[in-house]
């Protein structure tokens, strides 16, 4: 799958979990896509790890100078810290809610989902996200699925966590290759 006319950007901030990031990066980057990890932060940030604290990441573009115009797609990775420190700032939710104002696609995984929540962005779509808080996906009038690795509803491609990765890469590429040339 070729899909090197694309430019993807990916979200975080402190704290994202570290394989959300770096796996799909891998994938789409494998696949031909340009990839720009953003951030309120200028500098680089910290991932998290399964249990303590991971690797750096450089950031390409401090949120406050992206435009969502400049890419095709939108990678949120999760990790506990990262969509709940995400999730307030109104920046961010702006990024967010210009992708899907402009129809282009968002993958989003595990916590991630709550960023969609406070861009009021979940209501009436199918999605799935780690369990702590698919409740939280349900009272925001997202249609949840508890048991399935990942969940493509139109643009958006969510998955539950970790384990899923390999059905999130898989999917997200498809979804991300249908974007128009």
């Amino acid at each position: 799958m070729d899909i090197s006319n694309l430019k993807v950007a990916a979200l975080a901030t402190n704290g994202f979990e570290e394989v959300e990031y770096t796996k799909p990066r891998k994938a789409l980057e494998d696949a031909g896509a340009t990839v720009h990890l953003i951030s309120p932060e200028s500098g680089s940030i910290k991932a998290w790890d399964s249990d303590d604290w991971g690797g750096s990441y450089d950031v390409d573009v401090v949120l406050s100078d992206a435009n969502a115009s400049d890419y095709d797609a939108l990678l949120l990775p999760g990790g506990v810290i990262n969509p709940d420190l995400l999730r307030v700032n109104g920046e961010a939710l702006a990024f967010v809610d210009s992708f899907a104002r402009n129809d282009k696609p968002i993958a989003f995984i595990c916590h991630a989902g709550q960023i969609l929540i406070s861009a009021g962005l979940v209501e009436g779509r199918k999605v799935t996200g780690y369990k702590s808080i698919r409740t939280d996906l349900r009272n925001a009038g997202g249609i949840v699925s508890n048991d399935e690795q990942v969940v493509v509803d139109g643009n958006f491609v969510s998955s539950r966590n970790p384990d899923d990765i390999p059905a999130f890469n898989e999917k997200m590429l498809e979804v991300f290759a249908a974007v128009p040339a």
